[in-house]
This record gives structure tokens, sequence and C-alpha cells, in this order.
């Protein structure tokens, strides 16, 4: 009886088609041996450092994290001479440290990158126990200020909004503070984000840190100078020829950031914080006032985060500053 096709089997001959992959012996043990130091746990630290890179790419990091991760895991290797993964010890995690004239708040950055990077090593099979946890720095958390209603109209009261530029970070300004969205979203919305119709931002995972869509509403002065925005940035786009869509261009209507550190509108608020003699208007300090005037408005912390793209509440508490009256006035409440 002839043996019935499922659907799993192959029907084209493929038996010759691997007649040139064969390997000779010393071909064979060569890789026998690179495999058996993987299985040791003998990885090299460059090599899981270029495979890690690999998987946060295609999970779609950005790239400055990556970068970071590199930086930071090169740097303890200078420090350490250490070669292998297996050889990272809770000592020399230390070593490392101590090596730093930073601060502390810097060094638990650093730290923090380390410990990412091994906790991908962990995943990996390349590390069986988490030493790493319990090495810590230890940071005085102080809750900056956030921009308030009276800093952001003071700035909107020097600006001319009959000149593009001046319009356009006047609008970036209201935004962010409004939004609360980060700057590196900013920069990439485009004019279909924008739902004129309910007055939302409809933004997609793909801009958003945590990859999380999200839609956040604004009001009809923000929804009236988008609009006269959107018009100006098509007279721009005329005048020299671009093609894109994006909602904050430069005055040649090309895109505001081409590298995570070099970014128009936010050198532009730097300058109008120093000439207006404002100290909270920049990016992190608006985003700080938008979850601020949430909590004021009786927003509970779970939506402020969600609001945020927090993936923890307890990095959303370190944006919502209360100075030592407000905390009097509030459990005055509940005498």
């Amino acid at each position: 009886m002839t043996k019935r096709k499922g659907l799993l089997d192959v029907e084209v001959d493929v038996k010759g088609l691997l007649d040139g992959l064969t390997v000779t012996s010393s071909t064979a043990s060569k890789a026998k041996i690179k495999q058996t130091e993987v299985l040791n746990d003998s990885m090299l630290i460059s090599s899981a450092l270029e495979t890690i890179t690999r998987q946060m790419k295609v999970s779609g990091n950005r790239s400055r994290t990556i970068s970071d991760y590199v930086l930071h895991i090169e740097h303890f290797q200078s420090v350490t001479n250490v070669v292998h993964v297996s050889d990272i010890t809770a000592d020399t995690i230390y070593k490392w440290l101590d090596t730093m004239e930073v601060s502390n708040q810097t060094k638990l950055t650093r730290l923090k990158c380390l410990k990412a990077f091994l906790s991908r090593c962990f995943d990996n099979g390349w590390i069986d126990i988490k030493f790493w946890k319990t090495i810590n720095i230890k940071v005085d958390q102080k809750v900056k200020e956030g921009a308030t209603e009276r800093d952001v109209k003071v700035l909107l009261s020097l600006l001319d909004l009959s000149n593009f530029i001046q319009l356009r970070d006047a609008v970036a300004v209201l935004v962010m503070f409004k939004t609360g969205i980060r700057i590196n979203t900013l920069t990439q919305l485009e004019e279909r984000h924008i739902d004129f119709n309910n007055n939302v931002l409809n933004l997609e995972g793909s801009i958003m840190k945590n990859h999380q869509q999200i839609k956040l509403p604004f009001d009809d002065l923000l929804k009236k100078l988008l609009e006269v925005l959107i018009k100006q940035n098509a007279v721009i786009r005329r005048e020299y020829g671009k093609k894109n869509s994006l909602l904050f261009i430069t005055k040649y209507g090309d895109v505001i950031s081409t590298s995570p550190t070099h970014n128009n509108i936010q050198k532009r608020l730097n300058k109008y914080s120093k000439m207006c003699g404002l100290k909270n208007i920049n990016p992190h300090a608006l985003r700080r006032g938008f979850a601020k005037s949430l909590l004021d408005k009786g927003a509970n912390v779970a939506v402020i985060s969600k609001a945020l793209g927090h993936s923890d509440i307890s990095v959303t508490t370190k944006y919502l500053y209360l100075d030592v009256d407000e905390v009097a006035n509030d459990l005055r409440a509940y005498l």
C-alpha cells in the first residue's frame, strides 16, 4: 500500500541539496569545541553584547538605549579586564563602581544598564543565578518641580506667534504641557495623528517609548493653534519642496531632530528659559507639569501613570512634586 502524503511531507526531493553542506572532520571538531564553550558558560562578553544588541534591535528598542548598553558594558570590561560573562561577579561590579568619580545618581544609572545586560544574559542561559539583584546604590530621591500654568502663560505672552518658528515652539510647549508626551514622541508626530473631530492625539505604539498605543485629549485652544501650524507647515513645504507630513518641522521643512541629543525645539526652549528667567521651561518640566496638573484636578495616580506611558507607578510618583505646605493642607482634610 502506498503511504499517504501528509501536510508536513515535502514533495520536492531535497536529499541532493545537502551534498554541498558536508563538513570536514576538522570543521566539525571546531564547531563542537565552540558549542562546548557556550555550554560551559564561557560566552565572551563581546559576543554576548553583540547578540543582545541584535535582539534589542529586532525587539524595537531605541538606538539610544542600545548605544547606552554598548557604552557601559564596554567601560565595565575596560576597567575590570573581565572577558567572559561567567567571570562577572559582585566583586567585579563593585570594583567597576568604585573607579567612577561621578555622582551616586550617575552610578545608579550605569549600574541599572549593567543589570539589564546581565538579566538578558540570564534569559539567554549564559548565567545561572541573578547574583546582581542585591547590588544597589543609595540615592536621595528629590522630586523636581514641574512647569506651572503661570510659567507657560508667561512664555506664550512673550512669543511672537506671527513668526513661524515662535508659533511652532509655542504649539510644541502646549502639546507637551497639555498631553505630557515626551520630546522624542513630539518630533515624530504627524498630522495624521491628530483627530480634530474629537480633539484627540491618536498615538500609535511605533512612536511611543513603551510601544503602546494611547489616545490623549486636548482643548480647543490647542486645536486652533494646531490648525494654524498645519497651514503654515504647508506653506513652508511648498517653498522648499519637502514631502513629509511631520507636525513639527524646521524653517526649511525638515525634521527638527537629527539625533537623540540634537533637537531644535529643545534648544529653543533652553534659550527661552534663560531669556525669560523661567527655570521650568524644558521638555521634562512640561511633562512633570502635566502630571501635577492632573493630580491637582483629582486624577488618580494610575490614570496619570497610563497617560505618561509609564510601566511602573513608582516612576510616576517621581513626577508629582508636593511641597511641605501642600502636604500639610491635604492631610488637614482628613483630620
